[in-house]
């Protein structure tokens, strides 16, 4: 039986890929998972009463804790989601960023490089790191510019971007100079159940469904390409199934929407959903912007098409209907989540974090 772990399982997209790996294969699944804020151990409660799935709580920074999971579980690949990646949060508190994307990747890294040289024979042959980043990681686009592909320049300008860049960075080198069979992936914004109501999609929809104003930044223009998250762990599972160490593959939704565009689409269904909240466009509000906000990110997959077959396959409308309705059926959940993590205020205005100074 193949053994994967998982760091970050509990988050969004981990959770997504612990999900589909309990249903679409036999693996045997351990998660790593630090348990912050963002964790939502429901999203994989489906999973609990496999006998595939094993949490084990502990931080990526923490050396020792990774060695032992190393150690006790063996595994046959590492899918590393594990990371901070609210770009308003980062404004705000920089630290746990540089301290989780950073040199938590720089131990996950030297803790499977350990694992790696003591592996032989066909074990050793199939071991696979898939180190999962970000578009971000290559800056702003204009509103002509070519899509991001696997050959586009880094440039990044956010504090989770950089940090990002730098485990990319990490990544890849460990792959070059220790020979350990690294692959790294960047995706575009996702979206879809779990993700917490920090994020625009779920955040818009949240806010709307208690017919709270619908802030947007500046004049909504920023463009995003949105890839839906089911779609992600399809291309996740393909890529550590069938790549190459050493590859990288660009994962992209191919659905550019300005960000007021995704607003008024969520509010065109939330009047349908709620009609006793309609118009709730009328509850746009434009508000300052975050400080280096990129104007577009766009990514090309012609290369994880050609490669391993590879399409999103969710139509962008389809996908945020159904987004908006599973929001709408577990209101439990998300206000629970935010009455534990400061309900909806305004991040990203570049106030110091406790502990951060200025």
């Amino acid at each position: 039986m193949t053994t994967t772990l998982v760091t970050g399982g509990l988050g969004f997209i981990g959770s997504a890929m612990v999900r589909r790996l309990v249903r679409e294969t036999q693996d045997h699944v351990v998660v790593l998972d630090a348990q912050t804020y963002a964790a939502s151990p429901e999203a994989v409660a489906e999973c609990a009463g496999s006998g595939r799935y094993r949490l084990e709580p502990g931080d990526i920074r923490d050396a020792a804790r990774v060695r032992a999971v190393f150690e006790t579980h063996r595994p046959d690949r590492v899918l590393h989601l594990a990371a901070e990646t609210h770009v308003d949060r980062s404004i705000d508190g920089p630290r746990a960023f540089v301290d989780t994307n950073i040199n938590g990747t720089y131990t996950l890294l030297q803790a499977a490089r350990a694992h790696y040289e003591q592996m032989t024979g066909d074990a050793r042959a199939r071991f696979r790191f898939l180190h999962v980043s970000t578009d971000e990681v290559y800056g702003s686009l204009g509103p002509d510019d070519p899509a991001f592909n696997e050959t586009a320049p880094y440039d990044p300008r956010s504090p989770y971007a950089a940090s990002k860049a730098a485990a990319d960075h990490l990544a890849r080198a460990w792959c070059e100079t220790f020979g350990l069979p690294v692959i790294v992936s960047n995706c575009s914004n996702n979206y879809g159940p779990w993700q917490h109501p920090e994020k625009l999609i779920p955040h818009m929809i949240a806010r709307g469904a208690d017919a709270l104003s619908l802030p947007v930044y500046g004049q909504g223009a920023n463009v995003r390409d949105w890839l839906h998250v089911d779609d992600h762990a399809e291309a996740l599972q393909l890529i550590l199934d069938r790549a190459r160490p050493g590859q990288s593959f660009c994962i992209g939704g191919g659905a550019e929407r300005t960000n007021l565009q995704v607003v008024e689409a969520i509010c065109a269904i939330l009047d349908a959903r709620k009609p006793g909240g309609a118009p709730h466009a009328d509850r746009i509000a434009f508000v300052t912007d975050r400080p280096g906000h990129d104007f577009r990110y766009a990514m090309d997959y012609t290369a994880l098409r050609r490669a391993l077959g590879w399409s999103p396959r969710r139509r962008f409308e389809d996908g945020l209907k159904a987004t908006v309705d599973w929001y709408l059926a577990h209101e439990a959940w998300w206000r629970a989540l935010l009455a534990r993590t400061g309900g909806t205020r305004r991040l990203g205005l570049g106030t110091p974090a406790a502990g951060e100074g200025t």
